[in-house]
């Protein structure tokens, strides 16, 4: 297994630049209409001329059969072993949205969602409220008071999504979720996991509790879900280990905070496609490696919109002439894990992964897509490992051994 300690003994500072492109959720299913999955409806000419410039495969972002989350697919790609290196989905939401997270502080992720009369979750994500919703009613959720010296942060993140951060003594991070991350089905009383999280679990259902009684008439947020209760992690960092001067181009929150926590230099972007390969092509010289992260493919996978997603590669694809015309050393397009619109959600198959370089022994691909990648040269590996290939095709890594 190649692992960060053998890369970081193998790597040198070079002037090669690379570029790794995440479309969020990439893998699909076929369409029971026409037969194919998203990948293979979308007109891609410009990823298609890429793929027969180099090579391709999948990649599994945990392992065989496990769907991933966002947090350990993005990790894997960067070289992180996801099961050893994990961070939590609160705390990726609170540094992401710039929240000064300190070291005793427990994160959550939460959503705000749509019950109906019997306490029964009809929409998860409460219709996808605005951003400017999210803020009202997380200033009104944070009037909440415990009575009990812990302080409470109700922090907006985008659309839905909010972060909830409590600080205080005798706090701990290892509670389970309220969300159960499917429709029909209650929300979950939060349960303590350790000895130690007893205080935690009944100060967070307090606060669900209370927060209900808040919202009970602001439907379709009429109920709130939180999940990834985390601290702040303390992880190697990408510049450190590769040599390397890495930024991350990416919108959501989220993502952003996970670049942050793994020491990648942020770049203000706007929240399109357009706007973030305009970042690129800004900043082309200040940096030899590049996280692009598109959200929109995942978005509509997870809300079922097969032709959304399919329009989402499109765009992205007719985008893919403002990253070659850089000419960087290695571009690499992937995603972070498979969300199928036939699935509405993440699900365990493996991803298309393409890797272009000078260096590359040419694909017999003709098409950027699930089945074409299947049968690629680069074979089916996990995710973790494509920084290997990254680095060795950029001619950043000396030999090993004698």
């Amino acid at each position: 297994m190649v692992d960060l300690e053998l890369l970081g003994s193998l790597a040198v500072k070079t002037p090669s630049k690379m570029v790794l492109l995440v479309l969020d959720g990439l893998g699909g299913l076929p369409n029971p209409i026409n037969g194919k999955t998203e990948l293979e409806a979308a007109y891609t000419p410009n990823l298609d001329r890429l793929l027969q410039q180099g090579a391709c495969g999948l990649t599994d972002p945990v392992g065989t059969g496990i769907t991933s989350g966002s947090a350990p697919g993005i990790l894997a790609l960067l070289g992180y072993d996801p099961l050893k290196y994990t961070i939590g989905r609160g705390a990726l939401e609170a540094v992401g949205i710039d929240f000064d997270l300190q070291e005793d502080d427990v994160a959550a992720r939460g959503n705000f969602c749509t019950i109906d009369e019997s306490g029964i979750i009809t929409d998860r994500r409460a219709g996808r409220i605005t951003t400017d919703k999210c803020a009202e009613l997380s200033r009104l959720l944070s009037k909440i008071n415990l009575g009990t010296g812990v302080e409470i942060f109700v922090l907006p993140v985008e659309g839905h999504r909010f972060a909830l951060v409590l600080r205080g003594k005798g706090l701990s991070a290892d509670v389970s979720d309220s969300d159960p991350q499917k429709v029909g089905y209650p929300p979950k009383s939060v349960k303590p996991l350790s000895t130690e999280a007893g205080k935690t679990a009944r100060l967070v259902n307090k606060f669900i509790e209370k927060s209900w009684k808040l919202l009970r008439d602001h439907h379709p947020a009429n109920m709130i879900l939180v999940r990834g209760f985390s601290r702040r992690p303390h992880h190697p960092s990408l510049a450190s280990i590769y040599q390397i001067e890495p930024a991350c181009i990416a919108s959501y929150p989220m993502y952003r905070g996970l670049a942050r926590l793994v020491g990648m230099k942020l770049l203000d972007t706007g929240p399109t496609i357009q706007q973030e390969f305009q970042t690129f092509k800004k900043h082309y010289a200040q940096h030899d490696f590049f996280f692009i992260h598109v959200k929109a493919t995942d978005m509509a996978g997870e809300d079922g919109d097969f032709d959304h997603k399919v329009s989402d590669i499109q765009e992205v694809d007719r985008y893919i002439p403002e990253i070659t015309q850089m000419n960087p050393d290695v571009i690499m397009v992937t995603g972070d894990h498979s969300t199928p619109a036939a699935l509405k959600g993440h699900s365990w198959h493996p991803v298309p992964f393409l890797l272009y370089s000078k260096w590359c022994r040419k694909s017999r691909a003709d098409k950027f897509c699930e089945r074409e990648c299947a049968s690629g040269e680069l074979g089916r590996m996990p995710a973790q490992h494509i920084m290997a290939l990254a680095l060795a095709h950029a001619l950043k890594l000396t030999k090993y051994g004698a």
